[in-house]
């Protein structure tokens, strides 16, 4: 595994392959100064600069000889596009979009904190959110719910979802179905529901499966091309892996005909090391890396932020540019909203992600308490919104 000082060592004379760019011929507002740019979009993992103007990216070349208004020494640290989590609930307050904001997520999708009844305070959320924010609609009328969200058959309703997704439709991008047992009376009812109003809306439905009573070979045929399954690392009974060891067939060809597969780290029932080591080892690595965290998930050690989240991949399988591409360009092709997103591309909105690779021993934490000590943590440094510094909180 390569370490923090080989990795920023390994390319150091290296010269960017992004678009030729007289960064002398316009006023720049801000340049990024001699950070590693990591840019799987482009595969691009060099020592460069970064150069904004107008909230766009200008430049990315070594060594930029321009006058700037504002610079950032990124020195010793990791430059990346602005981080997507795809799995959230941001929206259940409104300080949740600040503290993602500064922690180097410039885009994110809540999945499913709301239902019909109090979609539209979510909405509203997203639509205050300094950075580019959606939702998903709970096909649970009610919402996330203690005694489960469709317990009671009645609340996955469908024409309440579709008159909510009508008002709503520039914010809601999608549909969230909580399969688990104890929290779905019966899963393939609730999923079929949940496909109904989706189709109506040429919107992708979310799976958030595990522990379900139906084994995840028959739920996962329901799915479509578009269709995310989330928290995939959970363990059996119904893991998409069965405990040989052999990823389902169902599940295999699920993600050939076009579904996405994504973490959603969690803190209850959402990843155990065994089921993940099995899995990456199995060679079925994550599409997506996100969070399903919120505005206390820095408290809590199985989560704290997205960078803490990638980390554990970084350390127990995947490379740095493997990582960083989750939570980036893959991420960006999910939802139209982030098309011209995940990425450091010259004309791209200028969201940038600073974030420091330290090295030592760092514990990272399963949702069964099982810790395991690596030896790379990404910590949050600066962040860039649409060519502004944000100041962290």
């Amino acid at each position: 595994m390569m370490n923090r000082r080989q990795f920023l060592q390994a390319a150091a004379g290296t010269v960017l392959l992004a678009r030729p760019f007289n960064v002398l011929s316009q006023s720049i507002d801000l340049i990024i100064k001699g950070g590693r740019v990591i840019d799987p979009s482009q595969r691009v993992n060099a020592i460069a600069d970064v150069a904004i103007a107008g909230g766009r990216v200008v430049a990315v070349q070594s060594n930029i000889a321009a006058g700037a208004t504002e610079f950032i020494d990124a020195s010793g640290k990791l430059v990346l596009p602005g981080l997507l989590d795809v799995h959230s609930h941001y929206a259940q307050d409104e300080d949740g979009p600040h503290v993602c904001l500064s922690d180097g997520v410039t885009g994110w999708v809540d999945a499913g904190s709301r239902g019909a009844d109090q979609i539209d305070e979510a909405v509203a959320i997203a639509r205050a959110a300094p950075q580019p924010a959606r939702v998903l609609i709970n096909i649970g009328r009610e919402g996330l719910r203690g005694d489960g969200d469709t317990m009671e058959l009645e609340l996955a309703d469908v024409d309440a979802a579709k008159s909510a997704i009508s008002r709503n439709r520039d914010y809601i991008v999608g549909v969230k179905a909580r399969l688990t047992e104890g929290v779905a009376i019966d899963d393939v009812e609730v999923l079929r529901r949940a496909q109904e109003v989706a189709t109506s809306f040429d919107l992708p439905v979310m799976i958030h499966m595990g522990q379900t009573t139906t084994p995840m070979s028959t739920l996962i045929q329901q799915l479509k091309p578009g269709d995310i399954v989330t928290h995939m690392f959970a363990p059996p009974p119904n893991s998409i892996i069965e405990r040989s060891g052999r990823i389902l067939p169902e599940v295999l060809a699920a993600r050939r005909r076009g579904v996405w597969f994504d973490v959603a780290n969690g803190r209850t029932g959402h990843l155990l090391w065994e089921t993940f080591d099995s899995i990456l080892a199995a060679g079925f690595w994550p599409d997506t890396i996100s969070t399903d965290g919120n505005t206390s998930s820095r408290s809590a050690a199985s989560v704290v932020d997205l960078p803490n989240v990638v980390s554990k991949f970084l350390n127990f399988g995947m490379t740095i540019d493997e990582v960083v591409a989750r939570a980036t360009v893959n991420a960006s092709r999910v939802y139209p909203l982030f098309r011209d997103r995940g990425t450091l591309n010259v004309g791209a909105p200028a969201d940038v992600a600073i974030l420091e690779l330290r090295e030592g021993a760092f514990e990272f934490v399963d949702n069964y308490g099982n810790v395991r000590t690596g030896d790379q943590r990404l910590f949050p440094s600066e962040t860039v919104l649409a060519g502004v510094r944000v100041p962290r909180v």
